[in-house]
């Protein structure tokens, strides 16, 4: 071996060596003040609970050495917290609790300058699915029933969801391209509203989150007739998956966490591994459990990936229904 190559080896050593120092020196005063958790929703939804629920979990297993503030800043469908967080560049001490629908909606407003490059991917770790609930009086008893009367009759089956632009009217509409069909929507304040006015007799379908229905389904007042996860669901083993069915449809509430850009890699990796703990702890799994998610484990570098796929769906969607412009 010669001597330059004994040199060579000796200086990425001492290079390798030197970074491992600075990494555990970053590890030892990061994060040097309390974290903020911010989430773009008010108290008390879904967005939020998953936020209250990953802070007790970072502050009782003792995951991080400061406190873990909630911090809600809902409004203007998500632009007022995305707005915040794009100030926060370069701050580590700032998280966003994020449902990715939200996120990847705020990106095709041009006007407020809420691309994807403003947010550094932290982790992904779960997805609520959908589901096609229907009343229990309801003639339908499989999916294909629904489809046939919605052939039969095209715009006269009326769905009842939650936002205009989110995961519950993504869910219709991909089902009407994926069938050829065509529904009437009316949106409602709250999952557990759309899901009333089914119960009600008012509309003949929610497409909304299976959490959120699944009381009235365990009391025989809906019936599911398909869901969106990628597996049939413990719950409702009865209920077929859409893709058992022939039918490309793989949707939920996307449950994961960014950090603002520009923030230094040694913090963005420390928060990744932090949350593949959170995701790996009892308490994690058993809120995920109760809640009937499906559990998916993304780092920073796959959830970003993962993003940039999904946005280019939730274009197509939100073009075709006329809430994003046209290029």
């Amino acid at each position: 071996m010669s001597i330059i190559t004994v040199s060579r080896r000796l200086l990425q050593g001492l290079f390798a060596a030197a970074a491992l120092i600075v990494t555990s020196a970053f590890a030892q005063s990061y994060p040097s003040k309390p974290l903020e958790l911010v989430v773009h929703t008010a108290p008390g939804g879904g967005t939020d609970i998953v936020a209250r629920v990953v802070a007790e979990i970072l502050t009782r297993e003792k995951l991080v050495n400061q406190p873990v503030n909630i911090v809600n800043r809902p409004g203007g469908g998500g632009a007022i917290a995305y707005t915040y967080i794009k100030s926060k560049r370069g701050e580590p001490h700032t998280i966003m609790t994020v449902a990715s629908m939200a996120l990847l909606s705020q990106t095709m407003r041009p006007e407020l300058g809420l691309g994807l490059e403003n947010y550094t991917p932290l982790a992904f770790l779960a997805q609520d699915p959908q589901a096609v609930m229907v009343s229990v009086d309801s003639p339908w008893r499989t999916f294909k029933d629904l489809i046939d009367a919605a052939r039969r009759e095209p715009n006269s089956l009326v769905a009842s969801i939650t936002s205009p632009g989110g995961t519950g009217r993504l869910m219709v509409w991909l089902i009407e391209r994926e069938t050829g069909t065509r529904y009437k929507v009316v949106s409602f304040k709250s999952g557990g509203d759309a899901i009333l006015q089914v119960m009600g007799g008012h509309t003949h379908f929610t497409t909304e989150n299976i959490g959120e229905g699944y009381a009235a389904v365990e009391s025989k007042k809906l019936r599911v007739l398909a869901v969106s996860s990628a597996q049939r669901l413990p719950i409702v083993p009865d209920a077929p998956t859409l893709r058992e069915l022939g039918y490309d449809i793989h949707v939920g509430t996307e449950r994961g966490f960014v950090m603002p850009a520009g923030v230094p890699k040694e913090a963005a990796a420390q928060m990744e591994a932090v949350f593949e703990r959170v995701y790996k702890s009892a308490a994690w799994k058993e809120h995920a459990a109760r809640n009937m998610y499906e559990n998916i484990w993304m780092g920073g570098a796959d959830y970003g990936k993962h993003l940039a796929q999904r946005r280019i769906l939730v274009q197509e969607f939100l073009q075709s229904i006329g809430i994003a412009p046209k290029p």
